[in-house]
């Protein structure tokens, strides 16, 4: 099995990228969206964390979590948050034509097994993070405007002061960065 290395400082805060499993369009598919919605929930009960900012898109998400002060294990949290999201959807999204890897391990073809992460070093790196996850639908030729996709942070930045709602525009110039996708 490999080791993967990974950022376990207790605390911090992360950005990560998941995606479906071949990158399938299905993550904004009603269920899926309140299903993620009901597990994020569920999840954060017992394993709490803040969502400092938030996109979902048709085949990836993109997110900023700060876990607790005594607590660094995102790892069991995406493994809480990707099997209830799976118990709710896998009939309708994902059982038919599974490797014999992916059903032995009684995995369902909504997710990719793996995810990307990343840990934020300062607060220019999460500025640089939040700004590549709201602009990320105008990226991907989704929306003409950031404001207008509706799975995401961008929203609650608006209606806090810190986003203007003119921002993201796809004529804007800004400088792109590859954040693991």
């Amino acid at each position: 099995m490999p080791n993967y290395r990974r950022s376990r400082i207790k605390g911090a805060s992360y950005f990560f990228t998941l995606t479906s499993l071949h990158r399938r369009p299905i993550l904004t598919e009603p269920a899926i969206r309140l299903s993620l919605r009901a597990a994020i929930q569920q999840t954060r009960i017992s394993h709490p964390f803040e969502i400092d900012a938030w996109v979902l898109l048709p085949d990836h998400l993109h997110c900023i979590w700060t876990l607790p002060e005594d607590d660094a294990d995102f790892s069991m949290r995406w493994s809480m948050i990707k099997r209830l999201v799976t118990q709710a959807c896998a009939k309708n999204f994902g059982v038919e034509e599974l490797s014999s890897s992916r059903t032995s391990r009684r995995e369902s073809g909504i997710w990719q097994r793996r995810f990307w992460e990343h840990q934020i070093r300062d607060d220019e790196d999460f500025a640089r993070h939040v700004d590549y996850i709201h602009w990320n639908p105008v990226k991907h030729d989704l929306v003409k405007l950031a404001g207008d996709w509706p799975y995401s942070t961008f929203h609650r930045y608006v209606k806090e002061g810190v986003l203007s709602p003119e921002w993201g525009i796809a004529t804007s110039m800004i400088e792109h960065h590859d954040f693991g996708e």
